[in-house]
């Protein structure tokens, strides 16, 4: 008698669980490297993810989906890419004389568009994003939307800081990966200090993105409701859990 074993085959499978995820998986390979059309692949990957980090911020392009909405443009200390590049701490300072120019003032929250290390994410989502999140805040005093070039997410506290607002939401491009050039993160700091606030002491929602990451009405949501849980408590960061796909509490206090 002879056996027979019926096996499914690994390449009727990978598709299917391709469908799942972002990540590269079953290439294959051609002999000792991957087959062409994946090695080809990722270098096109490669290539978006440094051109997202290089491509300059263009302004322009996020007022025009911000129409009515004031903005006012800051620059950090970093006079140019390739020095916020080496130099992480000036893209942390604002550039003094565009620190005189901030509206001060008695805000409840500033938006704060930076350009980060993806400029095209802060093209595609940002205008969206505040648009999304300032449509559930009604009855806050919101601040000038501030546009930073050469930004890193502390430019916020230096902002905040400097127009007396309680709230500082940094939209900003996040670093481009093999797979995502355009993701989007949203960072939340209540009451920032320069030079004292940590990463410890903001909330933070990454990979916004439609439609592969987080949806625009999804993460406002989120975002919401942590800035208004955030506001009540005197608080975010580690102390402030969003809980909102668990149930209806957003925000609560672990």
């Amino acid at each position: 008698m002879t056996e027979v074993t019926t096996t499914t085959g690994l390449d009727d499978l990978w598709p299917l669980l391709r469908r799942h995820t972002q990540a590269r998986i079953g290439l294959g390979r051609s002999g000792p490297a991957l087959p062409t059309r994946h090695r080809l692949g990722l270098q096109s990957a490669h290539a978006a993810a440094r051109d997202a980090v290089h491509s300059p911020f263009e302004p322009d392009t996020v007022t025009a989906g911000l129409p009515g909405v004031p903005t006012v443009r800051v620059r950090s200390a970093a006079g140019d890419r390739l020095t916020y590049l080496q130099r992480p701490d000036l893209g942390r300072r604002l550039d003094p004389v565009d620190r005189a120019h901030l509206p001060a003032g008695d805000w409840d929250v500033v938006f704060v568009v930076a350009d980060g290390l993806s400029s095209r994410a802060v093209h595609e989502h940002a205008a969206s994003m505040v648009r999304a999140t300032t449509a559930r805040l009604a009855g806050w005093r919101i601040a000038p939307v501030v546009l930073a070039e050469q930004a890193r997410v502390a430019l916020g506290d230096d902002i905040a800081h400097a127009m007396g607002a309680a709230l500082v939401v940094v939209l900003i491009g996040e670093r481009p990966g093999m797979s995502a050039a355009d993701s989007l993160g949203a960072y939340l700091t209540y009451r920032p200090v320069p030079g004292v606030t940590t990463d410890a002491d903001r909330n933070c929602l990454s990979n916004i993105r439609p439609p592969r990451g987080l949806s625009y009405e999804v993460a406002a949501a989120k975002l919401a409701g942590l800035m208004g849980r955030g506001r009540e408590l005197g608080r975010t960061g580690v102390g402030l859990k969003d809980e909102s796909d668990h149930g209806d509490v957003i925000g609560r206090i672990l």
